[in-house]
């Protein structure tokens, strides 16, 4: 072969390359996110915001919408399966006991358009095959679910290390503020009114057996509301205020417990005073006994909601045009790109490993180590 067929051969062989590495890169779900980085999963499209997103375990979960649908991942949200779809329910909360038992929580009406479904609750105890209305609710019925905590406490069961699950619910956005729990795997529910304390329930967290926390607002007219956070001591049977914030047209909305004594609540502003850009989010280093609010951006058009972190100094929060990341604790910010409108941000361990997940308009997920 003379010296230049083979230069031609050569550049011909580089061009082709170049073409399928050109094509790689410009192909629709080609691209894999570098180390790091959220990457964008492939689901179905949905326009607005996308509520909750729940797993059993680091393979098996569940994400809803509001137009009544649950997808099932099986390989750790690769791929999802289409597992119910009942319109007129809004899919806001989601609860995943074990790979069996899942419940799920429907905003209700009155609230979004669209939505007639009256049943607050939904079960399934065949991973997602089947799915039944919860009607064994002792107290008053909440009109809509905003929100679900699973707490698991080890005990001793007959020589080996077992846990007793107890799942909170909390509803819902624009009131009344109900709170639920149920010792069954949400098979039954007993249920009481949080207010005067709280006039919406907005998110619920357990950090142990007995310290809880609710989100939530102090009045169903937002131009009057205020933030305000809930803390327990005694499990749920009694309440206190242990932060109201100062600025009107403001609510809560969601809980990060990376530890027991470090926590954080994201706050949303509605303010039409467009002198008002700053976005905050309270954060406790005294196990929720005391909060202060601490600046994330100066951004008028951002409105925060999910908040997520991996331990006590890397987290994120996700807002309804994108979101922040911080590594120091939540004394700096900088934007992340890990999608619009994320309103839940779930941290799964894996053994060693972690991974995080974030659903809004799409779902991101992002391996942690």
């Amino acid at each position: 072969m003379t010296h230049r067929r083979l230069a031609s051969l050569v550049r011909a062989a580089a061009l082709a390359a170049a073409a399928l590495l050109a094509a790689c890169a410009t192909a629709p779900d080609a691209a894999v996110a570098p180390p790091g980085r959220w990457e964008k999963l492939a689901t179905e499209p949905y326009r607005g915001k996308q509520d909750d997103i729940a797993f059993a375990s680091a393979s098996v979960g569940w994400y809803g919408n509001g137009s009544g649908k649950v997808f099932r991942t099986s390989d750790g949200g690769t791929s999802w399966t289409l597992q119910w779809s009942r319109p007129g329910t809004f899919v806001r909360a989601l609860a995943a006991v074990d790979e069996r038992t899942v419940v799920v929580g429907n905003i209700g009406p009155g609230y979004f358009p669209n939505v007639s479904d009256k049943n607050p609750i939904y079960r399934s105890t065949d991973g997602g095959a089947t799915w039944e209305p919860v009607t064994a609710i002792d107290g008053p019925v909440p009109v809509g679910i905003c929100a679900f905590d699973v707490f698991r406490r080890p005990f001793i069961n007959a020589g080996r290390l077992d846990h007793r699950t107890v799942i909170h619910a909390g509803g819902r956005v624009g009131g009344p503020a109900v709170l639920l729990r149920s010792d069954d795997g949400g098979a039954s529910w007993t249920s009481r009114s949080l207010e005067p304390l709280a006039a919406m329930v907005l998110d619920v967290k357990f950090v142990t057996d007995r310290i809880g926390f609710v989100a939530g607002a102090t009045d169903a007219d937002i131009q009057k509301s205020r933030p305000v956070i809930l803390r327990t001591d005694d499990g749920g049977s009694t309440w206190r205020r242990v932060h109201v914030g100062s600025r009107a047209f403001e609510t809560t909305w969601k809980i990060a417990f990376p530890t027991e004594r470090v926590g954080y609540v994201t706050v949303q502003s509605y303010d039409p005073d467009p002198a008002n850009v700053r976005r905050y989010v309270a954060k406790t280093v005294d196990g929720g006994r005391t909060w202060r609010e601490l600046p994330v951006t100066q951004d008028r058009a951002w409105r925060p909601f999910g908040i997520g972190f991996a331990d006590a100094r890397r987290g994120w929060i996700g807002g309804s045009t994108g979101g922040y990341e911080t590594t120091d604790g939540g004394r700096t910010w900088r934007p992340v790109g890990m999608g619009r409108a994320v309103n839940k941000i779930r941290v799964v361990a894996d053994g060693p490993r972690a991974t995080a997940y974030a659903i809004g308009s799409d779902v991101h997920r992002l391996r942690l180590r």
